[in-house]
Order: structure tokens, then sequence, then C-alpha cells
């Protein structure tokens, strides 16, 4: 899973990426709620290992075999649409988020139900606004962001992503 969000870390950069270690869910929704199929997997998946350490290792393995490092963390999910007021920001630096951002969360925890092994990667496409200070973010700004950040990306997510030989069973 990918996405765009905005830093809270304050070392981060516009086009950092950060793999995600864990998440906290501020959307105020859970998008496992409604009737149960156990088809799609247990009705409350464990998610204290929702993003795969295995997965994690190859993507840094990856990243510095393409001449970089890419940082980890915790993402922190809102509902959006608005970028995050400087209070928002301070508080979820507070309960311990290095970046935030509107999507991910649902798909990962969906994902983690259904059994499938789950590894997700932001890119940092700004400043989170307890970091802009006066500065007014742009959604064109978080775009040329990511699209410069684009080719290290590339290099973390083409080619054989995993074989016997990356990731053990």
């Amino acid at each position: 899973v990918t996405n765009a969000a905005g830093g809270i870390r304050p070392e981060f950069q516009p086009g950092d990426l950060m793999v995600i270690d864990d998440h906290i869910n501020f959307m105020g929704v859970n998008p496992l709620v409604g009737a149960w199929e156990p088809t799609l997997g247990p009705q409350f998946p464990d998610q204290s290992r929702l993003y795969d350490s295995e997965l994690r290792d190859l993507l840094h393995r990856r990243a510095r075999e393409a001449g970089f490092e890419a940082a980890h963390g915790v993402y922190l999910a809102t509902s959006g649409p608005a970028y995050e007021t400087p209070a928002e920001v301070a508080a979820f630096a507070r309960l311990g988020a290095n970046a935030v951002g509107m999507s991910t969360v649902p798909e990962a925890m969906l994902a983690n139900r259904l059994g499938l092994r789950v590894c997700a990667v932001s890119c940092i496409s700004n400043r989170a606004a307890r970091a802009q200070g006066a500065a007014t973010l742009s959604h064109q700004e978080v775009i040329e962001a990511t699209r410069q950040a684009a080719p290290r990306m590339q290099a973390l997510l083409t080619g054989k992503f995993a074989t016997a030989d990356d990731v053990p069973d």
C-alpha cells in the first residue's frame, strides 16, 4: 500500500519515504464494521502485527541497494479531505504519529483480515501543519513532491517483489 503523507517528525522533508511500522486509525470509522462473512477471515482479526516485518526489512534493503535510506515510523490516518491544523498535528505527534494522511489504514486492515501479508510506504509529500509555520500548503506542492520521489518509490516497488530468497514463508 502506498500513500502521500504529511511529515510530523521534524526531520522529515518533502520527498522522503517512510516504511510504515504501525498505524493509528483516527478516521472515525473501522472498515471491518458490518455483517461478518466467515469466508473473508476472522470476525476480530489480530492487528498487533499488521505490517509484516519481513516485508518491511525487504523494503529497507531495497532502499539501501538503490542508494538511499527509507525512514520508518507510525502513520496516522484521518478521514480528510483537508490538511490538518497545527493543533491536530501537535496532538498526533503526542500520540506517537510520525506521518499523517487520509488513506492506507482501511486497505491495510481489510488485507490483514483476508490473511494477506501487508506492507506500506508513505511518501512524505509535505511538512505537516505543525512544522510549516506560516507557509500555506497547496495540493500542487504535494503533487510535485510525490513526482520528485517517484524514482525512489519505483526502486522499492518494481521488479520481483517477493521470492523465496527475499521473504521466507
